[in-house]
């Protein structure tokens, strides 16, 4: 009887240890999942970055009395590049989005510059990277809920904090930015 209960025990214990082997093996694939999909966001931002001198160096000879704009884009991208929290990313991607459809918006007075190839170009390439980014943040968004779900549910949560994992902040625009800016080609 003695053995029995020590075998019943012992196949609980390695039970037990093989579940929270199971537990938090699936918490490291979902976390790493999740910082997967930020760095595919971050890919596509940097896309973004790299089109932006090359829009400002095509719209520049028209810009002259529009010294302003070309600034507050060449700060906000300065801005977003650098390396934050999802959270802070979001509000200075909002700036960004902003600064460049303010160019947008001044473009319309110059005739010429709208039937440009360099800014049609450039128009047709940021949408792409926008479709891009806009795709990468659902795919993070959707990998962080997966992500926290499983740290808050039960019995996932008894190891999750013992084990050191915390949740993951959300990618979300902020304010009126979070519509998209159109582009207008009349």
């Amino acid at each position: 009887m003695g053995t029995i209960l020590i075998i019943i025990l012992v196949l609980i214990v390695v039970v037990l240890v093989i579940y929270a082997i199971s537990v938090y093996n699936g918490l490291v694939r979902r976390r790493n999942e999740t910082e997967e999909s930020y760095r595919q966001i971050d890919v596509q931002l940097k896309r973004r970055y790299d089109l932006i001198p090359n829009l400002l160096e095509g719209v520049k000879k028209y810009f002259r009395q529009e010294q302003e704009v070309l600034t507050q884009i060449t700060q906000a991208r300065s801005q977003a590049m650098q390396p934050q929290s999802p959270g802070q990313q979001a509000q200075s991607e909002a700036r960004l989005s902003g600064a460049i459809g303010n160019l947008f918006a001044v473009a319309e007075n110059y005739p010429e510059l709208r039937s440009n190839t360099v800014m049609l170009d450039f128009q047709e390439e940021l949408s792409s990277t926008e479709n891009k980014i806009s795709f990468a943040r659902q795919h993070y968004n959707d990998s962080v809920q997966s992500y926290n779900t499983k740290i808050q549910s039960f019995p996932a949560v008894i190891f999750a904090r013992a084990m050191g994992f915390t949740e993951k902040e959300y990618f979300e625009a902020v304010g009126p930015e979070r519509e998209s800016v159109t582009v207008s080609y009349d």
